[in-house]
């Protein structure tokens, strides 16, 4: 129950309690959301596209995000720190600006989709997407009002039920914007999966010194496969050489003979 092996999924919980701090010790918490009417088409404020995912500005919000970021810590593990950062740059980029272009259309609807909720609402629900298509359940239970007990009556949940009602409470907190973003983040997430996106996108990959991957240099790959060739090379000229000791052996036993 650590952040072992999860380097960059423990930086992100500790940037969601630093910035929910920050952007409301500094006064800052009007920079962090988005007036799809005010800010994007009168006031010409294209930057709130980047800045709206960068942090939460109520407690409710950064609490239910940091148990959420911290129980999806396993896709970190299963893919290792490169990849998860490398998902997490590109899901942050493809929802910054998918949320707001479909509040804007959706807003004639309704005033209520005028207003895009700060915080990394779609980022969180794309990696919540790997959660549920990587990692399986470990046990079943059922939860019962029923005082027969006859194992019919009840709801059947897993050990992956919590953390999908945290992540579900979540996305209600600011509905419906906080709803579009976790829905655009789950679909987002599957896309990546899918291979639906540009095969450049999902193959690409941070530097490894972003992430504290010690990278090798030319020279060093060169001389590691060169071992590796050279050991696979002696083995198979061992084998060979077994192989071929009983057939010469007999040949000079028929000779003699």
């Amino acid at each position: 129950m650590t952040f072992t092996n999860a380097p960059v999924t423990r930086l992100g919980v500790m940037g969601l309690v630093a910035g929910g701090i920050a952007a409301n010790v500094l006064d800052m918490k009007h920079y962090f959301h988005i007036l799809i009417d005010t800010h994007l088409f009168r006031n010409s404020q294209p930057w709130r596209l980047l800045t709206y995912q960068l942090c939460y500005v109520n407690s409710a919000e950064v609490l239910f995000a940091a148990m959420t970021v911290y129980n999806l810590r396993v896709v970190e593990r299963m893919w290792g720190s490169r990849k998860f950062a490398s998902f997490l740059l590109v899901s942050y980029l493809m929802t910054s600006v998918t949320e707001p272009l479909i509040m804007a259309v959706l807003r004639p609807l309704s005033d209520l989709f005028n207003y895009v909720p700060a915080g990394p609402t779609p980022i969180i629900f794309a990696v919540l997407a790997q959660f549920y298509a990587m990692v399986p359940h470990t046990y079943k239970f059922r939860v019962t009002t029923s005082s027969m007990g006859d194992g019919l009556s009840g709801l059947t949940l897993t050990d992956k039920s919590f953390p999908y009602l945290i992540a579900f409470h979540l996305s209600l907190l600011q509905w419906p914007g906080s709803l579009v973003g976790a829905m655009v983040g789950w679909l987002v997430g599957h896309a990546w999966r899918g291979a639906v996106l540009p095969a450049s996108l999902v193959t690409w990959r941070l530097p490894g010194w972003t992430v504290g991957l010690k990278v090798q240099g030319r020279s060093a790959e060169f001389e590691g496969l060169r071992r590796r060739l050279e050991g696979e090379n002696r083995a198979t000229a061992v084998s060979t050489a077994v192989q071929t000791q009983p057939d010469s052996s007999g040949q000079v036993d028929r000779r003699r003979t």
